[in-house]
């Protein structure tokens, strides 16, 4: 396995084979070595073997979950950087992913370019001497506290905007929008 400072190797999981084959196509045409598996052993297996820097790893799974996933990578080795990527986002998975070892996580959908910026911007973080905590935009807080709210309701739209206190049509205009990045 060769493996170069500058592009470090990438294991994708997903078990949503037409997403995890894509993007694993779009990250080895900008040069990243990368590596794929559908479900959790299976990435176990491949992390004791290839070792990678990084891995992106989707939460929702049959079986085993991209939390578990989490804790068994961080144990193979502690240098790995771990994105968490779902459709399902929360602040209460998002602390969890973050509180076993992932350095951030998005929403889906999301394309190559915002999950490079991601491992981009924790590698400057961790390289740079003054590290200063990034407080979220107002925008951000108020998609979180949507999704939240949206999870704790299972789903309904109308419960979620009844607890909102708005107009079921401005929540769903605020769901048709991608998530702000800070």
């Amino acid at each position: 396995m060769t493996m170069s400072e500058s592009q470090p190797t990438i294991l994708v999981v997903d078990d949503d084979a037409t997403f995890r084959t894509r993007l694993v196509r779009a990250l080895t045409s900008r040069g990243y070595e990368t590596f794929e598996a559908g479900d959790v052993d299976s990435a176990i297996a491949r992390a004791k073997q290839l070792k990678p820097a990084r891995a992106i790893v989707d939460l929702r799974m049959p079986g085993k979950s991209g939390l578990d996933l989490i804790s068994a990578l961080i144990e193979i080795d502690e240098e790995i950087q771990i994105l968490v990527l779902t459709g399902y986002g929360s602040i209460a998975t998002a602390v969890e992913a973050v509180r076993r070892g992932a350095i951030d996580y998005l929403n889906k959908p999301v394309d190559t370019e915002q999950i490079l910026a991601v491992f981009d911007r924790e590698h400057a973080t961790a390289s740079a001497t003054d590290v200063t905590e990034a407080k979220p935009s107002l925008a951000r807080v108020e998609w979180e506290h949507i999704q939240r709210v949206l999870s704790d309701c299972g789903g309904n739209i109308s419960e979620a905007a009844r607890q909102l206190g708005i107009h079921r049509r401005s929540l769903q205009r605020k769901l048709s929008k991608l998530p702000p990045l800070e």
